[in-house]
């Protein structure tokens, strides 16, 4: 189940729900910013043609060329886009990233609306990448979590990937993470796992922790992976040998108050994965520049 669960994840990024993703956020960017119409474009001829460029104005990850595609595609596909750097790859300041050749009108009526998904997406993979910079050497891999901004939780989870770290899961459909409010409302830790596993039998299940005794049940109830909810560094070593004593093939994950400082000391415990909201809610946005030449 955990090997099938990540292959559908890697595979998402492919399929028809993610390329609606993207035109969806896109039309509603597009919308929010140009409303009835840029007031603009009465500038311009409408044969006017310029030339321009995308620059870094730091050192970052480039991510998000679908939406910047989706935007001039959506403006009438007027715009061509000749891209220097690839998706993933690392960008350096003022380093040219993408060349725009096309009419005044939709070029400069998308340009803001393209920035802010490279911004955003960059600043992402970029914090992505800087994080798992502490875990390198180790087995631990970095996990995202639900914690993103709302209607752009594919792209944020996308560039997550793009910067190198994994998905946790994409939403509530697609996993069960069992938390301590499901437990309480569900009756028990047992209760909560019994109830899950008759619902979907074949569903990957992932079930909260907050305490050995809790972590011991959950092993014997043979859950596929085990969130170590708030462990500190000499809990997660006890859980890991807890694991070890019991045989178990169950995978751990450590969670909360997740820092770059506490990074290597986390993977250096065996566990299996450390997830933080961090990379997708504290968003530093990477300075980027359209300039027509």
């Amino acid at each position: 189940m955990m090997h099938a669960h990540q292959h559908f994840l890697q595979q998402l990024y492919t399929t028809d729900l993610f390329s609606r993703s993207v035109s969806k956020q896109v039309c509603a960017a597009l919308e929010e910013d140009l409303g009835s119409g840029d007031i603009h474009g009465g500038l311009y001829s409408a044969d006017q043609r310029v030339q321009a460029r995308i620059i870094s104005r730091e050192n970052a990850i480039l991510c998000g060329k679908p939406w910047v595609e989706e935007v001039f595609r959506q403006l009438g596909d007027h715009v061509k886009l000749n891209w220097l750097i690839a998706e993933g790859e690392r960008v350096t300041a003022d380093q040219t990233i993408v060349e725009l050749t096309g009419p005044a009108a939709p070029l400069l009526a998308g340009e803001r609306c393209a920035l802010n998904f490279m911004q955003l997406l960059m600043g992402c993979a970029t914090t992505t990448a800087q994080f798992l910079s502490h875990l390198e050497g180790s087995q631990t891999k970095l996990l995202d979590t639900r914690k993103t901004i709302p209607g752009l939780r594919l792209a944020q989870k996308y560039a997550v990937c793009i910067g190198g770290g994994n998905n946790h899961r994409i939403g509530l459909w697609d996993a069960f993470l069992l938390k301590e409010n499901h437990i309480a409302a569900t009756g028990s830790l047992i209760a909560a796992i019994d109830k899950a596993r008759k619902l979907s039998p074949s569903q990957f299940l992932e079930i909260e922790v907050e305490t050995l005794e809790q972590l011991e049940q959950a092993i014997v109830a043979g859950v596929d992976r085990i969130l170590l909810d708030n462990f500190p560094i000499e809990m997660l070593q006890q859980a890991v040998q807890l694991r070890e004593q019991h045989q178990s093939q169950v995978q751990l994950e450590a969670s909360g108050n997740v820092t770059e400082l506490t990074l290597g000391q986390i993977a250096a415990t065996g566990v299996d994965y450390v997830s933080t909201g961090a990379m997708t809610k504290h968003v530093q946005a990477i300075d980027l520049s359209l300039r027509i030449y």
